[in-house]
């Protein structure tokens, strides 16, 4: 019996072996595939490294401060003029005073429609808040999502923007 239990031992002995070995293997392999990173996507593109598209308003130069009317004397502005409203953006034609109300979509083409003359201080632009007759907090609501898509086409324009006092 001796032969026989020393045989069921060594068996018993590498079956043992075997399973902690298995183990081991597992759990160094279960260690590395948690440590490692995971694969990265493509960089997004940032707006840094975006190439911008035309806007047209490429040949306008960019915003000259020194040559902008002292703060005191804003009536004197003679770059575009916009009036953020509840109903969309009134731009101010100089020419005639009129205010056209427009969407906040088209701003780029009428910016870019101005002759360059139009730009005395350069791609800087007066943004005044139109007081609202009735404000409900609605009203208020669609001044703020109008000036925030207004300011937000300025920057994709590569426009500066003076706040009306």
């Amino acid at each position: 019996m001796a032969d026989g239990e020393n045989a069921v031992r060594t068996d018993l002995r590498t079956n043992v072996r075997d399973v902690v070995q298995t183990v081991s293997t597992l759990i160094l392999l279960g260690a590395l595939v948690a440590c490692s990173k995971p694969q990265q996507p493509p960089p997004a593109e940032t707006p840094a490294t975006k190439t911008r598209q035309p806007t047209g308003l490429e040949s306008i130069p960019a915003a000259d401060p020194s040559k902008y009317p002292p703060f005191s004397n804003m009536s004197g502005w003679k770059n575009p003029y916009l009036i953020v409203r509840e109903n969309g953006i009134g731009f101010l034609d100089l020419s005639n005073r009129e205010i056209h109300i427009l969407k906040p979509e088209e701003i780029p083409a009428e910016l870019a429609s101005l002759p360059s003359s139009a730009w005395p201080y350069g791609r800087v632009v007066l943004v005044a808040q139109a007081v609202p007759k009735d404000p409900t907090d609605q009203t208020k609501a669609d001044l703020r999502k109008n000036r925030a898509l207004l300011l937000g086409t300025l920057k994709e324009l590569d426009v500066q923007f003076r706040e009306a006092p």
